[in-house]
């Protein structure tokens, strides 16, 4: 980590005047299951969710890096499972798979914020993501620990400055204070700081990506929450979910279903080995995988499945397709699955295409469109994974 620590956030800030990283983090009912299990010595897994912020070299070594010296009598397990471009939804429905499925859990952060704003996710879906993310992990561990963290971007930056809580801030402590769940505002830190004088965006932090210097600031404030939760303070009471406050129809059953087990319909194919053909980038999980694929307008695909929400996980490329879909005979709804990114990327791209349904049996029909975005290469939808929250 020598590479990464090469410009510091302490270093850079020593003759400054410095706000305090208390301010910015919130502990409520704190860490006391992991609190508890460091003290007896017994074994401690901690997973990573979030974006490529998460993916990424920086706060995530660091925090792995302090715990194990800070602890050094404890056996660590760490889970990492940050993927670029993916917020709270697709978190919500791969939780199982790519985080629960490796076994007990302990300790979970959670990092969404930046990607649901880019994404353009809105405050309910986000709200139901989050819930629905705390109540699974509790169910499968009712010990469980969790951490919130909402990063920094320069759209939260410009909201702070108008006098609003970015509504990604929002919805991350609404999720928080009603599971009791320690949460980080590093949107509001990074602002602060800056108008505080402490450095700059474009020198200093310059991206949603931060520097070295960035991550060491993303760093040094979840350790002061760990250190809070795990060494200073008293122990703390879980108080578990306020079931009384949680929105209608969390996530909370969210899972993956295989596009390998939906019958193939005339105008489709099932490719179990996908990689593109031309050199455009790709994601971790999203390449070299099944797929169910179509280049051909109008030809119906059917999917059956039961629950209250139902969507596609998509490769979102220069051929993207705009897709047409209807539930149970209901209205007809468009998505243009062709993003700002598709030109260079195969973004993976989460499409919540049903959510508030009556709980019980539904079918979900679509196609692509022989129309497109005029961007776009083609009409192509191909899906990865179908979403369903059981």
């Amino acid at each position: 980590m020598t590479a990464l620590l090469a410009t510091s956030f302490f270093a850079a800030a020593q003759d400054k005047p410095r706000l305090s990283s208390d301010s910015f983090i919130t502990i409520r009912d704190g860490l006391p299951e992991v609190r508890q299990r460091l003290a007896a010595g017994e074994p401690v897994t901690v997973a990573f969710l979030g974006g490529s912020i998460t993916y990424n070299p920086g706060w995530r070594n660091l925090t792995m890096r302090w715990l194990q010296e800070r602890f050094p009598q404890v056996s660590f397990h760490f889970i990492a499972a940050g993927i670029p471009s993916l917020g709270s939804p697709a978190h919500a429905f791969r939780l199982q798979r790519d985080v629960l499925d490796s076994g007990r859990v302990d300790l979970l952060f959670v990092e969404a914020a930046v990607n649901d704003r880019v994404n353009g996710v809105d405050s309910i879906t986000q709200n139901r993501a989050l819930f629905g993310i705390v109540r699974h992990a509790r169910k499968v561990n009712p010990n469980m620990n969790i951490v919130l963290m909402a990063f920094a971007d320069e759209t939260k930056t410009a909201d702070w400055r108008a006098g609003t809580m970015p509504a990604e801030v929002r919805v991350q402590e609404q999720v928080a204070r009603a599971g009791g769940i320690p949460s980080i505002d590093l949107s509001k830190e990074v602002q602060q700081r800056i108008d505080h004088g402490e450095f700059s965006w474009k020198d200093d932090f310059k991206d949603l990506h931060p520097s070295p210097f960035g991550q060491e600031l993303y760093f040094s404030t979840i350790r002061t929450l760990l250190e809070h939760c795990l060494v200073q303070d008293e122990p703390h009471i879980s108080h578990g979910m306020n079931i009384g406050i949680v929105r209608k129809f969390p996530f909370e059953n969210g899972k993956y279903v295989d596009p390998a087990t939906v019958p193939v319909p005339s105008g489709w194919a099932f490719v179990r080995d996908w990689s593109p053909t031309d050199s455009k980038g790709t994601r971790p999980g999203f390449v070299h995988v099944p797929v169910l694929e179509t280049n051909n307008p109008d030809a119906p695909l059917e999917f059956s499945f039961a629950g209250d929400a139902v969507g596609i996980a998509v490769t979102a490329g220069p051929d993207a397709g705009i897709v047409s879909w209807q539930i149970d005979g209901g209205p007809e709804h468009q998505l243009d699955l062709f993003t700002q990114w598709s030109m260079g990327l195969y973004l993976p791209w989460y499409c919540i295409l049903g959510q508030g349904l009556p709980n019980g049996k539904h079918i979900l029909r679509l196609h692509t469109l022989a129309t497109k975005n005029p961007a776009s290469e083609g009409t192509v939808c191909r899906i990865v994974h179908f979403l369903v929250n059981e």
